[in-house]
């Protein structure tokens, strides 16, 4: 029996899932999350945003209750998705193939965003991933308890080296102190089943308390051929040692996945919006392969070798885990940390027609197995100490350091002539062909240093400063381009600054200043030995500086937030020419100008009636480049100044009707987004959107086996929409005319499931 089955039938059979209470130290926000339902059913609609009251900076928390909205399995991004300037988007039903998984910001894309689970850095969360992972497979979403989002000046004491923009932070469920246990059973759209169970030991002797978890998911995809498959094992500790407090988490990940073809816009018209891989069709693999290596005519319609493939899979296995210690030293002394360890291996495979097998295998196939391969191996710590000066100060300060190996191999692997003697989903080696292997070392040093001031009962200002050092080397093992050095970016003081004015009792303004740097990821690696030299004592990290200021109110039945921002980024990094072409000036990164980013936000929601909430949000965000782009010769490659970035849509807006009387409960989410650019000088685009959601479910009462037994049904796309979803999975031109490059995914259909719960 397979994993899948096995799961799920436990899972059938037990049918239970804990409701248990959580607390999520989400940061001063999180003090206000309260899951609020009554014994009658009355105003039993649980907390799902909570706006940040107190807090200095823009800054909303979704809890527990909205994450477990979604079909199970769903990525809790999807989730974040409503909250003003969030821009998301992926290409199946649950936001969790990680090839298609974009999140942008307030005109910042994803690997300038900052991630963390339980204080844990999970990088950029960027598909080739040197240093960290995606939170979906850092955490079963059953087992979240709350995400947090900063759109604009993210804690100074996150542990990121990548948050230009915001940040997300992630935070777990702890264990029950009650004996019991949940399991999640669901089936749906594409031969979809979802298979969760969670086993709770409760209070201890000594006072300690845990869970371990089992997840296993698999689909298959909803256009062309394969699977998307996940298994999940989460295990949490917590136990009270006097004034402190450990908690330890272990948690593994193992996920399969078959990709969806880039497409273009020419593509789409020409092919179709179900066009895909050919994962049926050996034979046109092959003969695709031929013509293009005999030079001869490809086989109708396709036009390119790139235009289809045979298959795709990426595999990705990860080992994470920490140790916190939460300790009160003295009644004014706190010291908080975290030591943490993670492992990725990784493989990410695709059919090739241009490096044939029979080169190596005697009558094999004109195809090869080409595969990007990874090791990360990062360990590090995050810690701080926090002083309590009396009423008005409390000073923290802190420090995240994290050493970290990227091992990074380009390799073939030979196919015979039925292409069948290597499994695209299973773990491949000897490879007969090594084309390059990139050893990187990355070391990063951070500090911080905040003090929080309360001016008066009414006024609290926040000021500080981080200092952010991350070196990056490489060694060439093998293969070529032969590229060894070293790279540092560095800023020894990012300062930040916020505010908070209590006007009443339902009123607050707030305003933040913050300034950051995005570290040198393994780009300015990706040219020549000579293209390297050129840049690697001129080149600069890309930085920011954020201006935010909002009014927060909490009256009655209606809460919310409005705010605006302005944001200057700087030294923005692309490839391109940084010498003559004359002399042979090679192809590197480059600093080619900045962005401004300037927009308004606004959110709320308003309990109209017992049972009844309307949540909203809008945002528009201005954002357009600064600068021309040119070659280090000062010759124009790109007129871009005054062109809206790429992938950032003006208006964005959500409206959900939701309804809980405690037993009957479901929502309907109705997601607006305008047009978005798929090229740097704007000539190719994507048209606007619209998509509803609806979930409805009922929870049952009583006692024996329907005690805490729950029904839930989810359905995506209701309306059936056509759209394209996620743009520059292959980067972005700078012109495209007749919408020919390859760097979008369509979104999925209509997709229907249901699901069982049940507590014990």
């Amino acid at each position: 029996m397979n994993k899948g089955l096995m799961f799920l039938g436990a899972s059938v059979a037990v049918l239970s899932m804990a409701s248990t209470a959580w607390a999520a130290d989400a940061g001063a926000a999180s003090a206000s999350v309260t899951a609020a339902s009554s014994a009658d059913g009355a105003g039993s609609i649980e907390e799902v945003i909570v706006y940040g009251r107190g807090e200095t900076r823009q800054l909303q928390t979704v809890t527990q209750a909205d994450i477990l909205s979604v079909a199970p399995g769903s990525s809790p991004i999807k989730v974040i998705a409503k909250l003003p300037s969030v821009n998301f988007q992926s290409a199946d039903p649950f936001g969790a193939y990680e090839w298609a998984v974009r999140i942008s910001v307030r005109g910042f894309n994803q690997n300038q965003l900052g991630f963390t689970l339980d204080d844990v850095p999970l990088g950029d969360m960027t598909y080739n991933n040197f240093n960290g992972l995606h939170i979906s497979r850092a955490v079963s979403s059953e087992n979240l308890g709350a995400a947090q989002l900063a759109q604009g000046a993210g804690a100074i004491d996150t542990a990121s080296s990548s948050n230009l923009g915001g940040t997300l932070m992630f935070r777990s469920l702890d264990p029950s102190e009650e004996f019991g246990g949940l399991a999640v059973a669901s089936y749906g759209s594409d031969d979809t089943y979802h298979g969760f169970l969670r086993l709770e030991s409760g209070l201890l002797p000594g006072g300690g308390r845990g869970y371990a978890s089992v997840g296993y998911h698999k689909g298959n995809k909803w256009k062309g051929y394969g699977k998307q498959e996940h298994f999940q094992v989460n295990t949490k500790f917590v136990q009270p040692l006097g004034a402190a407090t450990l908690t330890a988490f272990v948690n593994y990940s193992e996920r399969k996945e078959d990709d969806y073809q880039d497409l273009s816009l020419d593509l789409i018209r020409r092919l179709g919006y179900r066009a895909d891989n050919i994962g049926n069709d050996w034979a046109t693999a092959v003969a695709i392969a031929n013509a293009y290596q005999q030079g001869k005519p490809f086989p109708a319609p396709y036009r390119t070798p790139d235009e289809v493939y045979y298959d795709a899979m990426g595999l990705r296995r990860d080992v994470i885990g920490a140790l916190r210690l939460d300790w009160q030293v003295a009644e004014q002394l706190k010291l908080k940390t975290t030591v943490y360890g993670h492992r990725n291996d990784g493989q990410g495979h695709w059919d090739s027609p241009y490096v044939p097998s029979y080169l190596a295998l005697p009558g094999g196939a004109p195809i090869s197995m080409s595969s990007q391969n990874y090791r990360v191996i990062r360990k590090g710590v995050v810690a701080s100490l926090s002083y309590d000066l009396g009423e008005r100060n409390t000073v923290e300060g802190g420090f995240w350091f994290e050493n970290n190996h990227f091992y990074n191999p380009r390799v073939y692997y030979a196919l015979d002539a039925t292409g069948t003697n290597r499994p695209i989903d299973k773990w491949q080696k000897d490879p007969f062909f090594v084309q390059r292997i990139y050893d990187y070392h990355i070391k990063t040093r951070a500090y911080h240093l905040q003090d929080t001031w309360r001016v008066t009962d009414d006024l609290k200002i926040n000021f500080g400063f981080k200092a952010l050092e991350v070196s990056n080397d490489i060694v060439t093992r093998r293969g070529s381009p032969v590229i060894n050095g070293e790279i540092t970016a560095k800023k020894s003081f990012l300062p930040q600054v916020g505010l908070n004015y209590r006007l009443n009792d339902s009123g607050e303004i707030f305003a933040a200043y913050a300034e950051n740097m995005r570290a040198f990821t393994t780009a300015p690696f990706q040219t020549s030995q000579a293209g390297f030299d050129l840049i690697k004592n001129s080149l600069q990290p890309e930085t920011s500086q954020s201006v935010e200021a909002g009014y927060r109110f909490h009256s009655g039945s209606l809460e919310g937030v409005v705010a605006g921002y302005y944001v200057k980024f700087k030294d923005r990094l692309v490839s391109t020419r940084v010498g003559p072409a004359i002399l042979g000036g090679p192809t590197a990164l480059a600093n080619v100008g900045g962005v401004t980013s300037k927009g308004l936000e606004a959110t709320g929601t308003w309990k109209f009636a017992d049972d009844w909430r309307l949540f909203g949000s809008y945002a528009y965000n201005d954002a357009s480049y600064d600068d021309d782009v040119v070659t280090g010769a000062g010759v124009l490659v790109a007129a871009i100044a005054g062109k809206t970035v790429v992938d950032s849509p003006k208006h964005l807006s959500t409206l959900e009707l939701s309804y809980d009387n405690g037993g009957l409960f479901g929502s309907a989410t109705a997601s607006y987004q305008s047009k978005r650019f798929s090229s740097y000088t704007n000539d190719a685009s994507v048209p606007s959107r619209t998509l509803v959601d609806l979930s409805l479910g009922y929870r049952f009462r009583g006692e024996g086996w329907t005690d805490g037994l729950e029904v839930q049904a989810n359905v995506a796309n209701l309306f059936d929409k056509k759209y394209i979803s996620t743009i520059g999975t292959l980067g972005y031109p700078y012109n495209d005319p007749n919408g020919t490059f390859q760097n979008l995914l369509v979104g999925s259909p209509r997709s229907a499931f249901v699901t069982v719960r049940k507590t014990f």
